[in-house]
């Protein structure tokens, strides 16, 4: 591989991954604007398999999205409170958790949120298609 094409995809590549820096704070509210819908969707499909918390944070992060505990914990509440999670303590190990699950509203809501995101992702994807 030559140099030049090394470093244009490495810049491409390290554009692509990394957060935006402070100083950029319109890209940064921007974007998370539009995270802070699909934590509620990734939460709703990850724990159609119970689990726990923290378990939740590690695997959302583990597949690219980046949630704060404390952001991640309040939520899950929420969605309890709202009947789209159940929830259960475990306590035969050493510490107690709380294991959250998907309820059948929930599983309900993320199938229409599903929905609504394919459609939206096919019209963004026809409408960049048409940018240079």
């Amino acid at each position: 591989m030559c140099l030049l094409h090394y470093c244009v995809t490495h810049t491409i590549v390290s554009a692509m991954t990394t957060e935006p820096t402070p100083d950029d704070g319109l890209l940064a509210a921007h974007l998370q604007e539009l995270r802070r819908g699909t934590v509620v969707l990734a939460a709703l499909a990850v724990l159609r398999e119970p689990g726990y918390g923290y378990a939740l944070l590690e695997q959302l992060t583990g597949h690219g999205i980046a949630v704060d505990a404390n952001t991640l914990y309040p939520l899950l509440r929420r969605l309890e409170k709202q009947g789209l999670l159940v929830s259960e303590w475990n306590t035969d190990e050493a510490r107690p958790r709380k294991f959250y699950r998907t309820s059948p509203a929930g599983a309900e809501l993320a199938e229409a949120l599903m929905t609504d995101w394919r459609r939206l992702d096919a019209s963004l994807r026809h409408l960049t298609a048409e940018m240079p």
